[in-house]
């Protein structure tokens, strides 16, 4: 019997990768949920036979309908969007509290480390925190299958608000106030997260009590990032500048900046990060897609 999983924010870089995978899995019908199913996005996943529910995560009264009759659901909220960043928390929890009505077998709630619990409040990031403080009360619910899913640093970044910009001399620049050996991260591409929330859903028993799935195609410095490139045909440089400037670029770049800070200290899925990624590896041997091989094909070097 096929099973009816939900997936919030269908149409986004999350939920379109989570439906992707379980696209090619007959055993799934997928229940797209998204604010608007009129977008092309969502006219193309009703194409692909998708169910498409019309939800605003503000407005709850709207999951009920959407959770009906489904075995699993994969939540995650979207920091950025204006009306998302006062509210992260009370979508998270009216999420829960939706599903948990609805009798929702197995809960996937895409999250992130709590910079400022693990740092002792010296790094305030909200956007990591406010996706963390949901999870308690994703494990207070008592779902039958818990598990938590936490994205890296995308790939993506590069072509958007962390794309290197061109100086006056033809060369590709990076200006951030780190040093770039120092600052090390997870790296990954966004679009190979619906590849672990498919092998949680295949594998309850093993990732389905309350683990936490990291995706991680490799950990990566700016200048290591930088070598790659340019090995394949760029001319990108690196100049550290003050942290003051950076903070006067845009209005998150503070928050940017001590998220960063926060690379340099620590690890980026936090202490457990080796556990929970040997357990991503028992369940998906073949790791993912290197940044060696995501920019040959995504960032080109221009002739």
């Amino acid at each position: 019997m096929r099973k009816t999983m939900v997936v919030v924010g269908g149409t986004g870089a999350q939920g379109g990768s989570v439906v992707k995978a379980l696209s090619s899995n007959p055993n799934y019908l997928i229940r797209v949920i998204t604010r608007d199913t009129t977008s092309v996005h969502a006219k193309a996943l009703e194409a692909a036979n998708c169910e498409l529910h019309q939800v605003n995560l503000n407005q709850p009264e709207g999951l009920k309908a959407a959770f009906h009759d489904a075995y699993g659901i994969f939540a995650v909220t979207n920091f950025w969007d204006r009306e998302t960043r006062l509210n992260e928390y009370e979508q998270g929890k009216a999420m829960v509290r939706a599903a948990r009505e609805a009798g929702i077998q197995h809960f996937i709630w895409s999250t992130l480390p709590d910079y400022e619990a693990l740092s002792n409040g010296k790094y305030n990031v909200p956007h990591f925190t406010s996706k963390a403080r949901v999870d308690l009360d994703v494990k207070k619910a008592g779902f039958t299958y818990t598990t938590f899913v936490e994205a890296p640093f995308y790939f993506q970044n590069f072509h958007t608000i962390f794309a290197p910009q061109q100086n006056e001399n033809g060369e590709q620049l990076w200006r951030l106030p780190l040093d770039p050996h120092q600052c090390s991260f997870h790296c990954a591409d966004i679009g190979e997260l619906g590849l672990i929330v498919r092998a949680a859903l295949d594998n309850p028993q093993l990732a389905g009590n309350e683990n936490y799935l990291p995706l991680s195609a490799g950990i990566y410095n700016w200048q290591q990032l930088i070598d790659i490139l340019n090995d394949q045909g760029h001319r990108i440089c690196f100049e550290q500048i003050p942290a003051e400037g950076y903070d006067k670029k845009f209005p998150s770049a503070r928050e940017f900046r001590q998220m960063m800070e926060f690379w340099q200290e620590f690890d980026y899925f936090g202490p457990d990060s080796p556990a929970k990624l040997a357990l991503v590896k028992k369940l998906i041997p073949k790791g993912f897609t290197s940044f060696e091989q995501w920019s040959l094909k995504n960032m080109p070097a221009k002739c």
